[in-house]
């Protein structure tokens, strides 16, 4: 009993290995005639224009740097403010409306032209505005704040 129970697991062996080879020819036979890269379906296209995919853009590694130095601020708080204005009208400003009067760099803009005034004249603000003359230089009216005096800073200044 013992003898034939081993010939059945030798037959069942040799069946198994048969088909082993046999399945893995069909296998290969469907990749071959499908093709290993084959999608199920093809992609239906709705629009006649193409869109080019989006595909990985990488960012730029230079191998050197363009710029051998950095770029230098021009325009600081002294090439900013040229020189305070001391004309008969200015003078009337800074006593009515505690407003100073500057000539400024024609490329500086208001923001600028308020955080130089603050920073060289340690004063506060108020508002800023600009006219261009008809000489080509730019005129910056400074308007302070309510508690800073005009006349103190032009004193201070050196304009009066």
């Amino acid at each position: 009993m013992v003898a034939s129970k081993k010939k059945s697991d030798k037959s069942a062996t040799k069946t198994s290995a048969v088909s082993k080879p046999k399945s893995d020819a069909l296998k290969a036979r469907r990749a071959v005639l499908k093709g290993v890269n084959a999608k199920g379906k093809r992609k239906v296209r709705t629009s006649v224009r193409f869109r080019r995919p989006k595909t990985l853009r990488t960012r730029r590694q230079p191998k050197y740097a363009r710029k051998s130095a950095p770029k230098v601020n021009k325009l600081d708080k002294y090439a900013i403010i040229k020189h305070p204005l001391t004309t008969e009208s200015a003078m009337k400003k800074i006593e009515d409306n505690n407003t100073l009067v500057f000539i400024v760099d024609v490329r500086a803009n208001k923001p600028k032209i308020k955080l130089a005034v603050k920073n060289l004249y340690d004063i506060k603000v108020s508002k800023v505005n600009t006219l261009i003359r008809p000489d080509g230089q730019k005129k910056a009216y400074v308007r302070l704040t309510s508690d800073q005096d005009a006349l103190d800073v032009a004193n201070k200044i050196g304009i009066i």
